[in-house]
């Protein structure tokens, strides 16, 4: 009887075993040693910036409006809507939010920031969902019709605001909003980080990060992506939407309203989308300008994607795209050693994958590996616009590595019309 079952498994038209997901065990090993990694290293070049509580504030900073934009990613491909239009969407809430921002207060900035962002993601409903438009093109749409129409008004609203003899470029700076800082707490991190102590010190710098000086809106960020969880994967809610991304002819049987959800789903996420870029406009910059943006939605949709759809591996490829991207804000020498930490990470990688088998894998990662490490030792410092384009690099380095265990929604990107079914 096991052999005859076996025999079955092993035939061709058999549905193929799944793939096991990294346990909660497995991801903080994971932690565990890159801590080690990062603190050995900073031991050993006596630059322990990396994992400093600066770097981790930083870091976090960043990954706002990336984790932004990616979560409407999130919303609106769930319910089965390619949604290539939130770097638009976050030129609108960088706009909407300045303007918010200056004339009434930063509070309201966000407010309208989100709102800016869902009447985009109202258009490209309007446009895909009841007009049956493809998304992309519907997408590229957005992306072309948002900055120029917040260009020309920028233009034209803000005519007499002439910063710098620069002339009317950009918005006037609007108030700060709140950060929060754990008094007791941030100045004992702080102590504790400065005596460099092996690894404890380097767990005290990214606590401090947590804890220290950190804008508010960084905390609703996080806020935003746990809740999406609860309600995209623990009501009846979620479940029907997401069942308008997997099999919209089904849930229609079922009786769900496919559109409204749909409605919902790319609204939300020209809301968040927004949310981010009225970040940009009122806490990294407290002004709109032209450009703002600089493709984070784009990267934004790339940490969606590194994270399978799914929430907590969204916010992991935040905080990744969130790190390389505020490393322009770091001394040289600091990407130097990371070069340093990732040669190490790759060589580590290398023995991972001999002990597996994978000969293939572990001789590109030792090449890899050997071919970071000779720049570090040949090198003092990275150059100004390699690091300007690290983010970029990333984004196309994870996608790639990615790309063979994705799982996107079923109906993703698929024109649904009603009644299709019948």
């Amino acid at each position: 009887m096991s052999t005859a079952t076996a025999a079955r498994a092993k035939t061709p038209g058999s549905a193929p075993a799944k793939k096991r997901k990294l346990s909660l065990s497995v991801v903080l090993l994971l932690i565990a040693g890159a801590t080690i990694l990062f603190s050995a290293v900073g031991m050993a070049t006596g630059n322990h910036s990396l994992t400093s509580s600066g770097q981790i504030a930083a870091a976090l900073g960043a990954a706002v409006p990336i984790g932004m934009a990616g979560l409407g990613g999130l919303w609106s491909e769930r319910a089965g809507v390619v949604n290539i239009g939130l770097e638009g969407m976050m030129i609108a809430g960088t706009f909407c939010g300045a303007w918010g921002g200056y004339l009434v207060s930063p509070w309201f900035g966000l407010l309208a920031g989100m709102l800016g962002g869902a009447l985009g993601g109202l258009l490209h409903a309007v446009v895909t969902v009841t007009f049956g438009v493809d998304h992309i093109v519907s997408g590229v749409g957005v992306n072309l019709l948002i900055p120029g129409i917040c260009a020309y008004v920028n233009k034209i609203y803000y005519k007499d605001y002439i910063p710098f003899g620069a002339g009317a470029n950009q918005s006037p700076p609007a108030d700060s909003l709140p950060s929060i800082t754990v008094p007791g707490l941030s100045t004992a991190l702080k102590d504790i980080e400065n005596h460099h102590w092996f690894v404890v010190s380097d767990v005290a710098g990214v606590l401090g990060g947590l804890v220290t000086n950190l804008s508010v809106v960084v905390v609703l960020a996080a806020a935003l992506i746990v809740a999406s969880y609860f309600v995209l994967w623990r009501t009846v809610f979620g479940l029907r939407l997401r069942s308008c991304g997997e099999n919209p002819t089904a849930s229609e049987s079922l009786g769900v309203n496919v559109y409204k959800y749909k409605y919902i789903a790319v609204i939300a996420s020209g809301a968040f989308a927004g949310l981010g870029g009225a970040y940009l406009s009122l806490v990294a910059a407290h002004f709109y300008k032209d450009g703002q943006t600089l493709g984070r939605g784009f990267i934004g949709l790339a940490a969606m994607i590194f994270g399978n759809w799914m929430p907590g591996g969204l916010a992991i490829g935040a905080g990744l795209f969130g790190f390389t991207d505020s490393l322009q804000l770091r001394d040289p020498e600091s990407v130097h050693v990371l070069i340093l930490v990732v040669s190490l990470a790759m060589g580590l990688f290398a023995l991972w994958q001999l002990y597996r088998r994978k000969y293939l894998a572990a001789v590109i990662s030792f090449v890899v590996a050997g071919g970071l490490g000779a720049w570090y030792a040949l090198t003092d410092q990275v150059q100004r616009p390699l690091i300007v384009a690290t983010p970029y690099v990333i984004t196309l380095v994870v996608l790639a590595l990615a790309s063979q265990r994705l799982r996107p929604p079923k109906a993703d990107g698929q024109i649904y019309r009603k009644g299709q079914g019948k």
